[in-house]
């Protein structure tokens, strides 16, 4: 999905300019500390990924982790993809509402935040949005969204 190449956060973290790598170390904080119990961090389609483990959860449509959000450096802005709002429409209506009502300005695409420094986040906002699912809730979740999708597209 993205450029980069590491193969852990710390390689991630390392690459980036010393001004890009304080904007993603106080949003990965903020995520690290609501974060619950069951997902890990790791690096996963070139971003740093917060998912659950394959261990825990391998029915995935794409033999991949299920992603719960992911940080990204790109070349111009930063990403902070929060699958829970996407794949829920009262997460999401309730994630606009609390934005909005923070004040900040929301630039938004369908899964990702977009931003210019951590300062433009709620970040109690985004930490709290993490910990909104626990890994039992969010694989429910998925399941639901999948089975809703598969219906819908008459299987």
């Amino acid at each position: 999905m993205f450029t980069n190449k590491a193969e852990s956060v710390d390689e991630y973290i390392q690459s980036l300019t010393p001004e890009r790598r304080e904007t993603i170390e106080a949003v990965r904080t903020i995520i690290l500390k609501n974060l619950p119990r069951g997902y890990v961090e790791t690096i996963n389609w070139g971003m740093i990924s917060y998912e659950v483990p394959l261990s825990t959860y391998p029915d995935t449509y794409n033999k991949k982790p299920l992603c719960l959000a992911g940080l990204a450096s790109t070349k111009t802005q930063f990403s902070l993809y929060l699958m829970s709002v996407y794949s829920d429409p009262k997460t999401y209506k309730w994630f606009q509402n609390r934005y909005k009502a923070s004040g900040k300005n929301l630039k938004m695409g369908k899964s990702c935040v977009h931003f210019k420094r951590a300062e433009d986040l709620p970040l109690k906002l985004i930490g709290e949005t993490v910990c909104l699912f626990t890994v039992e809730e969010y694989i429910r979740l998925h399941e639901n969204v999948r089975n809703g999708a598969s219906k819908r597209k008459g299987k």
